[in-house]
């Protein structure tokens, strides 16, 4: 190579052309210059490059640029597709010609070629690829007259198609001139004749080696620590500068070693612990996980919350390993002071379990023992407690195997046991409920061998109806309306409706059997109650929607018996189950001297809240469990929400180093950050006969997309981000003081800021360096979410007789 030059391609005004009183030797340097300036040598056969010979031991970055020079030659002058060796790989090549053309289509995603990098478990958060290379060969008396090719890469996250990024990659090559060259070396093979022209030169593959780069401005993990601390206080946990820092702090976390971060987290104090741990877990590199293993102690009581935390983060890990899974079968096997931490280990195991699966095409063996280990912990179990542990594994696992465990305890089970069994079955996908599965929801719904608590009857109703049901399971159920008890008749008519209202799969059948004017008359559409079920959007776009739904179900005399609260996102034919708080209550109709619902007059004071993130269901927290424990919370009530998940995590990880044709290679990263803090709480006043049902949703999102081709001569990347800052409420009021009681729900969205920031750089080794940042900021109006009529003429019913008590004083 000759008259090497470096230089952008965007024309500026001086002051910003990084290039500006500099050339390719000063940037270079005389060494690197030398070894791009001596030749290349190939061996060329009928258009195939078919050996490279270079100099031993040449950096990498330059070796690849050969390479990529070499592999222009590469040309098939037939049409035909073959699969062919260059810079990229190996890859699939299509050449069509005509007259003095040739065009080669080469198909990317298709290239072997050793890569770095991991994506997202779950498609919904992860990055779609869009690849294309083409190259036009002019070629003028049987010789190459020019080349031209161009290859695109475009990254789109899929939930949010405004974070992408798209590399472009051009080369020309153009003949200029003939002359004579060196004499013809003769010789019988050819690594022979080539060490006669220069022993130094040796046989080089074509396909391009990876790039190690360092990050020579990065700040070192303790240094980085001290710049982010404050954001990460429990106080800030709902601002995106914590999610911000968050992310920042993986990315140091992941280069750092095992005795770094054991130093971090014994420095730090109580407080601000939490996050660190957070933020460890989430690192997911082999001395993060080492050096929390070597903290957290499970064979004594103490830090419990470090120990929940991490294991949450570990259930919700993006791109999990077997080491991971491995560590809480032991853990497990060992000793562990804390039921409540034993019960939370076996819980994570079976989201690993589910990950990894997803993530791998074989079966792992710590994956095939922890299958074992929860399929017989579950058949062997006989305390209730270390039921519903393993019944939770296995909602988090959705093993195929032990669907017939769960069938079993659905319908003979008691109380949380049936409850938390069904639940795991409605989390399998429709392909899994079999016939078999069907007939037992069938039998738990219309109660054939015995009788079921309402909140057992009514998942059953719901996995029927989401599993493709046929003409008379749909005509039962709604026949069925009208003998069931009050509020369970009205709740499975709002259910009918809203599958109606909100075009459900199951919607075009309903509609068929309510032709029958027997199932479809005024006796049973009229049935009142307090009971509902409603869906509707949050955003809907034409790639990606988000839903939400909110059912509530009452014991008959009125009595709050359990919320639940889902969100979806839908995007690129995937539905992820983003966040489910179920809060759920039972034996307390005696604080107001009613009767229980027929089949729970035995059950005992309970009240709770279960939560599941991201497809990973989480340990259910306990409000008060026991008539004395009931009657004191009830007196010594503060108002306060119980916190049920408070932390960071990781959402949107993907890592990919793209090779191009030049020789080069870009850097891609995509990460998402959140900071969540959801609560619950179930207030009562006896003096003012009236109770509260609350779920609490503040988080903090940030997502930044990152693309950099380091050539280590100059640099240049592309930073996107957006930042918003969210809340979600779900409130329940019911006033008692009359009857029938009145019961308003809300749910309510608050206004919401969206920022958005796009900042491009070049930077050269001497420190001159180009930024340009751009902005955009607006604040998105709060509201309340719709749900049905009937609702807000309850709430204006209920919140104007309020007005009147308070206005009347005399």
């Amino acid at each position: 190579m000759k008259n090497i030059k470096i230089e952008n391609i965007n024309i500026r005004p001086q002051g910003q052309n990084i290039f500006t009183e500099t050339n390719a030797a000063k940037l270079l340097g005389d060494t690197n210059m030398a070894i791009l300036q001596r030749p290349i040598l190939v061996q060329w056969t009928s258009g195939k490059v078919k050996t490279l010979y270079l100099y031993q031991n040449e950096p990498t970055v330059l070796l690849n640029i050969k390479r990529g020079l070499a592999s222009l030659f590469q040309i098939q002058f037939t049409p035909g597709t073959v699969t062919e060796l260059d810079v990229s790989g190996n890859c699939k090549v299509t050449y069509k010609a005509k007259q003095n053309q040739v065009t080669k289509i080469k198909e990317l995603d298709t290239c072997k070629i050793s890569k770095t990098g991991f994506t997202n478990s779950n498609k919904v958060l992860g990055i779609s690829n869009k690849e294309t290379s083409s190259t036009i060969y002019h070629i003028e008396d049987d010789n190459i007259k020019s080349v031209l090719a161009e290859e695109n890469h475009v990254m789109v996250l899929n939930v949010y198609d405004t974070i992408a990024a798209n590399v472009i990659c051009r080369q020309k090559l153009e003949l200029k001139s003939s002359e004579g060259g060196p004499k013809l070396a003769a010789g019988k093979q050819l690594p022979n004749v080539v060490k006669a022209v220069d022993p130094k030169y040796v046989a080089t593959p074509l396909g391009a080696d990876q790039v190690k780069s360092e990050c020579k401005s990065c700040s070192l993990l303790l240094q980085q620590w001290k710049t982010i601390r404050n954001d990460l206080k429990p106080e800030n946990l709902s601002k995106a500068s914590a999610a911000r820092s968050f992310l920042q702090l993986i990315q140091s976390l992941r280069r750092a070693r095992k005795s770094d971060i054991i130093t971090l987290l014994k420095s730090e104090k109580e407080d601000i612990l939490p996050q660190l741990v957070d933020a460890v877990t989430f690192a997911q590199t082999p001395d993060a996980l080492e050096a929390l293993l070597e903290i957290l102690d499970f064979r004594n009581g103490t830090r419990p919350l470090l120990q929940e935390r991490f294991l949450c983060a570990t259930g919700l890990a993006t791109h999990p390993n077997e080491s991971m899974l491995r560590a809480l079968l032991d853990k497990y096997k060992g000793r562990i002071a804390n039921d409540e931490i034993r019960e939370t280990v076996v819980i994570t195991i079976g989201a690993l379990i589910r990950r990894l699966q997803r993530a791998t095409s074989s079966e792992l063996p710590a994956v095939l023992e922890a299958k074992k280990f929860i399929l017989n912990g579950l058949q062997k179990a006989d305390n209730p407690s270390d039921i519903k542990m393993y019944l939770l594994a296995m909602k988090n696992a959705n093993l195929p195997e032990g669907i017939s465990l769960l069938l079993k305890y659905s319908e003979s089970g008691e109380g949380h046991v049936s409850s938390i069994a069904i639940s795991a079955l409605q989390k399998y996908p429709i392909s899994f409920i079999t016939d078999e599965v069907k007939k037992a929801m069938n039998r738990i719904y219309h109660q054939n061998y015995k009788i079921h608590e309402k909140t057992v009857r009514t998942t059953a109703a719901d996995i029927i109806l989401n599993s493709q049901p046929t003409y008379m399971e749909i005509k039962n159920l709604i026949l069925s309306i009208g003998e069931l008890p009050q509020e369970m008749n009205k709740y499975m008519l709002s259910v009918i409706q809203d599958i109606l209202h909100f075009e459900m799969p199951a919607s075009k059948i309903i509609r068929q059997v309510l032709k029958d004017m027997k199932v479809h008359n005024y006796d049973r559409f009229s049935k009142s109650g307090s009971s509902s079920a409603y869906s509707g959007y949050v955003t809907r776009g034409p790639d990606t929607s988000a839903t939400y739904s909110l059912d509530i179900l009452y014991s008959g005399s009125g009595i709050f018996r359990r919320s639940k609260m889902n969100s979806f996102i839908s995007s690129k034919n995937t539905e992820l189950h983003a966040i489910q708080v179920v809060t759920e209550a039972q034996g307390l109709e005696s604080l107001i001297a009613a009767t229980s619902d027929e089949g729970e007059e035995d059950l005992e004071s309970f009240a709770g809240i279960s939560v599941s993130l991201f497809d990973v269901q989480l340990r259910p927290v306990t409000f008060f469990q026991g008539y004395s424990d009931l009657m004191s919370k009830v007196f010594s009530a503060t108002g306060e929400p119980v916190s049920a998940v408070k932390g960071l995590m990781l959402l949107t990880d993907h890592s990919q180093t793209i090779q191009l044709q030049s020789g080069l290679q870009a850097n891609a990263e995509f990460q998402g950050g959140l900071a969540i803090d959801i609560s619950g709480g179930i207030e009562f006043s006896l003096w003012y006969r009236e109770s509260k049902t609350s779920v609490i949703n503040r988080g903090a999102l940030v997502i930044t997309g990152n693309i950099a081709i380091d050539s280590e001569f100059a640099n240049t990347g592309m930073e996107s981000r957006l930042e918003t800052e969210l809340s979600l409420n779900a409130i329940t009021t019911v006033k008692f003081s009359s009857y029938p009681f009145l019961i308003c729900m809300q749910m309510e969205r608050g206004a919401f800021p969206m920022r958005r920031y796009i900042t491009k750089y070049e930077k050269l080794p001497s420190g001159k360096s180009y930024i340009s940042r751009k902005g955009k900021a607006q604040t998105v109006a709060g509201s309340q979410l719709p749900l049905h009529q009937d609702n807000s003429n309850m709430c204006r019913i209920a919140f104007g007789e309020e007005e009147d008590s308070t206005s009347s004083w005399f």
